[in-house]
């Protein structure tokens, strides 16, 4: 065994990077959606309550989707230091 460390990895560059994160952010905000109002789903089955807990929870995982994506384009920005190329 050597003792010497392996070269550090390299960063993915900014373009693949956001294509990643176009890629990811609908993804997170339809399975929040979704699994969020399946659970409700499921609920209102069990407790008889027809669409009242789908509604609230489809909502609650909406309003969940869309603070998961805002939260991971502002890490994002810090991370990128704001140079995105736009004006």
């Amino acid at each position: 065994m050597s003792s010497e460390n392996p070269a550090p990895r390299k960063r993915p560059s900014s373009g693949a990077t956001q294509v990643a994160m176009a890629m990811e952010l609908p993804v997170i905000l339809i399975a929040t959606i979704a699994i969020a109002g399946g659970a409700g789903f499921l609920l209102d089955r069990w407790l008889h309550t027809s669409p009242l807990l789908t509604l609230i929870l489809g909502f609650l995982g909406f309003g969940a989707g869309v603070w998961d994506v805002i939260r991971r384009l502002s890490r994002a920005e810090k991370t990128d230091g704001g140079s995105n190329g736009g004006g």
